[in-house]
């Protein structure tokens, strides 16, 4: 009788294991589509309105204080521990996966977004915060621990979970489903994950009809999130094409940013070829010429043999440098190769730009301009900044002190470099703080500023190696331009008195006070 029962204890002991494996797995996955869930809500707030610090800042405290209150609100459930967590994890596939669809329709169709976005954030953060506790009390009845014991063995199988999950949004959710898909996905582990723990381990703690009704909960469940899967690339398209007044002729989500190209014809026939990254313009067709002749011509007069270009992925300031039959190479660098891919291969942009990024001269380097400047030891005759406007974290460094004192060690003796600036007109603080900037970095600038009508007035800094002002002028031999003339160039560096410089606090790297002004300047427009 004893040699029966050995064997039948160590069975029990390995089913006490795989339970306990199982269990601890459910909370790795479940762990993994919690994270996910908050770095999608952060990264669909910085698409849609930038500012990413701001956006992760709102997500993370309302997600962390909703968790607190759904932990408190999860003691009563621990009467019913299996049922509980699975309608919380069913619940979570649902409000989790349809989030990000949720708020883009938001976004899309009315003017709210924020509220939205705090409402989903706690919700989810609710259902997050009651998954420990449900699980910790799952854990004891396998087998009783020291609480001690068991919070560390939960601890760790959540923190793992939210390594992978950290990893898996980036790197494989993102580019390769994009933000709709990806979240749906998820909820659609977070369900599989809750539901198999209960059926499989715990199944006995529910009653026959509480069996027949997660059953009913879970099909449904599938079926919404694997409708909405089929359903994304038509709800995304519509979505999308609600926020532009134009067709939609190109979109695509990449890595970095939303890149959308509209097109529209107006009644006398002209084309308006339009890019917009995260909803923003970058530039029409029927003016863009009045931007980057303005951008690039200034700097050319002077040393161009080498010319490096930070931003601009798009070409067209390549274009216009490309006109100076003596430029020995043009260095770009970008940090989209999505974009700078759009801008060799997408016949009306090639068409627009000339074809200039499949010029031989021309290397395109698709990397971070700040972190290949610390890694480049060479000079360049003329830099060109052509950075998209500093209204994301990732952006205001590039307009910081630290930046440009980096680019300017990369000019030679003689060189120049232009920086685009925004509107003196629209934002005038962010306008004159980049001037502040450049000139805590070593520099005399020179502002000057053109009317564009896409953009309405918009506006430049040059500077020159040495730190003396540069004075404006253009080299007419590669003539005749379309906006420019010398006295144009003249009457650019006058500034009415109403937009006249103002001083202003440099933006640095530990301090970008051009995120904040850039968002409260342009929230009215």
């Amino acid at each position: 009788m004893t040699a029966e029962a050995a064997p039948q204890k160590t069975l029990t002991a390995r089913r006490v294991r795989l339970a306990r494996f199982g269990l601890l797995a459910t909370a790795f996955a479940v762990s993994a589509c919690g994270l996910v869930y908050e770095l999608a809500l952060i990264t669909l707030g910085a698409y849609l309105v930038g500012n990413t610090a701001k956006q992760a800042s709102i997500v993370l405290a309302v997600m962390v204080f909703a968790m607190g209150l759904g932990a408190l609100a999860a003691k009563p459930l621990r009467r019913w521990p299996a049922l509980s967590f699975a309608v919380v994890e069913l619940a979570l596939a649902l409000l989790g996966g349809f989030s990000v669809m949720l708020l883009y329709a938001a976004f899309a169709w009315t003017d709210l977004y924020s509220l939205p976005l705090v409402v989903v954030a706690a919700a989810i953060g609710l259902l997050i915060g009651a998954e420990i506790p449900l699980l910790m009390e799952l854990l004891q009845r396998i087998r009783e621990q020291a609480a001690g014991a068991a919070v560390a063995d939960l601890n760790a199988a959540d923190y793992l979970g939210g390594l992978i999950g950290g990893l898996a949004f980036p790197f494989v959710l993102l580019p390769f489903f994009g933000q709709i898909q990806g979240a749906l996905i998820v909820g659609a582990v977070n369900a599989v994950a809750g539901v198999l723990l209960i059926c499989i381990l715990f199944r006995g703690d529910l009653s026959k009809t509480a069996k027949q009704l997660l059953t009913l909960v879970a099909a449904g469940t599938a079926v919404l999130l694997v409708a909405a899967f089929l359903y994304t690339d038509r709800f995304e398209a519509s979505a999308r094409q609600a926020l532009y007044a134009a067709p939609i002729v190109y979109s695509e989500d990449s890595q970095y940013q939303q890149i959308v190209m509209t097109e529209n014809a107006s009644p006398f026939g002209e084309r308006d070829l339009r890019l917009y990254l995260n909803g923003d313009l970058q530039f029409s067709s029927v003016d863009e010429y009045r931007y980057h002749e303005a951008l690039v011509h200034p700097a050319m007069d002077g040393p161009h043999e080498d010319v490096l270009v930070l931003g601009g992925g798009d070409g067209l300031a390549v274009r216009e440098i490309l006109r100076y039959p003596d430029i020995a190479s043009v260095t770009l660098v970008d940090l989209d190769g999505a974009v700078t891919d759009l801008a060799r291969g997408f016949d009306d942009l090639v068409a627009l730009n000339g074809d200039s990024m499949n010029d031989p001269r021309v290397e395109v380097v698709n990397e971070d301009a700040f972190t290949w400047l610390r890694q480049q030891t060479g000079a360049w005759d003329a830099i060109i900044v052509d950075m998209p406007d500093p209204d994301a974290t990732e952006t205001a460094k590039l307009y910081s002190t630290e930046f440009y004192t980096l680019a300017g060690d990369h000019l030679n003796a003689t060189g120049r470099m232009v920086v685009q600036s925004g509107s003196p007109y629209f934002a005038p603080k962010t306008y004159w703080t980049i001037n502040a900037t450049l000139e805590s970095a070593g520099y005399e600038p020179t502002p000057y500023w053109v009317s564009v009508p896409s953009f309405g007035d918009w506006g430049f800094h040059l500077v020159r190696a040495d730190g003396e002002a540069p004075e404006l002028g253009l080299d007419t031999s590669v003539g005749p331009f379309r906006s420019l003339t010398p006295e144009l160039i003249e009457a650019a560096q006058v500034f009415p008195p109403d937009r006249a410089e103002t001083p202003m606090e440099p933006s640095t790297l530990m301090h970008p006070i051009i995120l904040e002004l850039v968002e409260s300047e342009w929230q009215n427009y």
